[in-house]
């Protein structure tokens, strides 16, 4: 008898310290983010106001990390309406049809300047596997990367626009 309260209670144990070490994994993202892109032509650059995530991160144990996040592209803002308009109607993003700009993680790694993370980047109906560099730091994750928008079938290629655009995103976050 005593022995099969023993095992109940170190089980219980066990449990709860899952659950404890589970929660301190989990993050929310806080006022002050920031996802600016630009292109080497100047023209577009600007910023997404509106991103949504989910971010389970363990520098300790990147085996359980994972990340999901959803950029709004209503939310983009370039400081000029009538290119507003234009980056969401169905010429270029069609926010219409493809509201959200998404990333979800399959796999986190250590590098010499930081982390990376592998996962399947999905804009305008398009999936693309992709690593992304970043940094963690005093609870802000950074990152910079860039984009080929034609392979996303975003506009056509033409010289005024820059086929690559580069993101700069700061990420700062809470224990949830």
């Amino acid at each position: 008898m005593k022995s099969i309260k023993n095992i109940i209670l170190a089980s219980s144990i066990l449990i709860l310290s899952a659950f404890t070490i589970s929660s301190s994994l989990n993050w929310t993202i806080s006022e002050g983010y920031e996802i600016k892109f630009s292109s080497s032509t100047g023209d577009p650059e600007g910023i997404f106001k509106t991103i949504n995530g989910d971010i389970q991160f363990n520098e300790n144990d990147l085996a359980s990390s994972k990340c999901d996040f959803k950029v709004d592209v209503n939310s983009i803002n370039t400081g000029n309406g009538m290119q507003n308009k234009h980056a969401i109607s169905a010429k270029w993003f069609d926010a219409e049809k493809y509201p959200n700009i998404e990333f979800k993680s399959s796999n986190f790694s250590k590098t010499e300047t930081g982390y990376s993370v592998t996962g399947t980047m999905e804009m305008h109906g398009v999936d693309k596997e992709m690593t992304l560099p970043f940094t963690f730091s005093n609870n802000v994750f950074k990152s910079t990367f860039s984009v080929n928008r034609i392979d996303f079938n975003i506009g056509e290629s033409m010289e005024k626009v820059s086929d690559d655009i580069k993101l700069e995103v700061s990420l700062p976050v809470t224990k949830k």
